[in-house]
């Protein structure tokens, strides 16, 4: 996201929204209905490693990935 830290976001393509009793599924998408949320912090996880090896060929490759992630509270749902 390039929204900076602090701001006020706004999703407008909402898939389903449920209150625990009641469910509402789009088609795709719910008409009308929007999530504000805040958003916190951007980041990256921690460092996951991947080995890759063939036996008895000494092929052997390892690499590392760290995902990006944004993290949101959500303030409000309206449907």
């Amino acid at each position: 996201m390039s929204e900076e830290e602090g701001s006020t976001i706004e999703f407008n393509k909402v898939l389903m929204i449920s209150n625990g009793k009641d469910s509402k599924i789009g088609n795709p998408y719910l008409e009308n209905a929007k999530v504000t949320a805040k958003l916190i912090s951007h980041g990256k996880h921690d460092k996951i490693r991947v080995f890759k090896m063939k036996r008895r060929k000494d092929y052997r490759r390892t690499y590392g990935h760290r995902q990006k992630y944004s993290e949101i509270t959500i303030e409000s749902i309206n449907s």
